[in-house]
């Protein structure tokens, strides 16, 4: 019998956070607003009963639907990653063989538990439920896209009861004989219907296809997903996630920023965020880019999306030495008569921060600057980001996003505990 291998999906995991602290928002209505509460990212079962559909603009959505039942929340991504460490903790118990894939999903082996598949997987879900308040589904395969397979017929099919193993052929043939080529994992629509030129309209076809063929007309990727649908495993579990290439911190202003002070304040605390990043990695940054966009749904406005980067003389971690190569970069691409929209930061060349070397006009990161940052990161993680920022950051933050109906940070502020009484 081939390694089970289970994916653990977080049901409707914004809208079931939101409701952890908050029960009176259970059974109804409840849909989780983007960035600036632009649109719909995330809605419960009761929202998506209401035709409320995923990406809808949130200004023409509440003109449609008037139900004075519908809970709105603005994205709280703070709160939503600190439920997501909880439930990856809880899975953890279960078996040693964890991959975290996203934010609300887990692929997890299962060897040595083949004899007691759905009791095991059964007390998963419930304990997860009882220690952290979020429902779950779970889909077993012996390959991670069988297990995709199963998790999406645990959560559309209610008989399934949040559990369903596809490790017999027979199961795997009527699972994917219920869905669409579409709904396999890692076939988007155009692929889908290039695969339905060829004459394979739907999963059952994909998997008698001939790899080969697949290969030569899709590539590799397309061939282990045939390989895969046959019950053959062709992506193990990453246990130690892959080294960063990048990281990139932007947001959308909370209102048209036109003047260089203000981008200024706000690249400011994109920097200082991306510079924790770096040192909660253990890494350090060789090259700077920075961006900046106006508002391309206002086509009757002037637009102007410039970007440049910097090479640093030596990597660093320090959010100084990054504050001063960004604004340099800023004081470059800035033209005024503008109304920008958005601004970011992207730090490239990443290396571990261990192993930077010194240069003729620069030297690594002093191992006394390296504590000071590091007693800062522990001061913020302990009583709340911005607890000691920089300067250049700003205190009123008058471009910062628009989020008129996030919730509390329950779970990581001591001003949000919940109290009894």
């Amino acid at each position: 019998m081939s390694t089970p291998i289970a994916l653990v999906d977080c049901n409707n995991f914004y809208a079931s956070c939101e409701r952890v602290f908050d029960p009176r928002l259970r059974g109804k209505p409840i849909v989780v607003l983007s960035n600036n509460d632009g649109c719909v990212i995330a809605r419960s079962n009761e929202a998506k009963a209401l035709g409320i559909a995923m990406g809808e603009p949130w200004h023409l959505c509440k003109e449609r639907i008037k139900t004075r039942e519908l809970i709105v929340r603005s994205s709280n991504y703070t709160l939503y990653g600190d439920m997501s460490a909880r439930v990856m903790e809880v899975l953890s118990h279960f078996t040693p063989l964890l991959e975290v894939y996203s934010i609300d999903e887990a692929f997890l082996g299962l060897a040595g538990f083949e004899n007691r598949l759905e009791g095991h997987t059964q007390s998963l879900r419930a304990k997860t439920q009882q220690w952290t308040g979020i429902p779950v589904s779970v889909g077993i395969g012996p390959t991670k896209t069988l297990a995709k397979v199963a998790n999406r017929t645990a959560k559309k099919t209610p008989a399934c009861n949040g559990l369903c193993i596809l490790m017999e052929q027979e199961a795997q043939t009527k699972a994917l004989a219920a869905i669409e080529l579409e709904d396999i994992w890692g076939i988007a629509r155009r692929t889908a219907e290039k695969l339905k030129a060829l004459g394979i309209r739907d999963p059952l076809q994909l998997r008698q296809s001939d790899p080969k063929v697949i290969r030569r007309s899709f590539g590799v990727v397309l061939e282990r997903l045939v390989l895969e649908l046959r019950g053959i495993p062709c992506h193990g579990l990453e246990l130690a996630p892959p080294p960063k290439q990048s990281i990139c911190v932007s947001r959308s202003f909370g209102r048209p920023v036109t003047t260089l002070s203000e981008l200024s304040e706000a690249l400011s605390a994109y920097i200082e965020r991306a510079a924790e990043k770096l040192r909660r990695n253990g890494l350090a940054a060789g090259y700077v880019t920075v961006f900046l966009h106006t508002n391309r749904f206002r086509p009757e406005e002037p637009q102007y999306s410039p970007s440049a980067g910097l090479a640093l003389p030596v990597a660093t971690a320090d959010t100084a030495s990054l504050l001063r190569s960004g604004n340099e970069i800023l004081r470059v691409l800035y033209k005024p008569g503008f109304r920008y929209k958005k601004a970011g930061i992207i730090l490239l060349d990443l290396i571990p921060q261990a192993e930077t070397q010194g240069a003729l006009w620069g030297s690594p990161d002093t191992p006394e600057r390296q504590s000071l940052l590091s007693a800062i990161d522990t001061i913020n993680r302990r009583h709340g980001r911005r607890t000691v920022q920089f300067a250049a950051s700003g205190v009123q933050r008058g471009w910062q996003m628009r989020s008129d109906q996030k919730s509390p940070n329950y779970t990581t502020s001591w001003s949000a505990l919940i109290a009894a009484g």
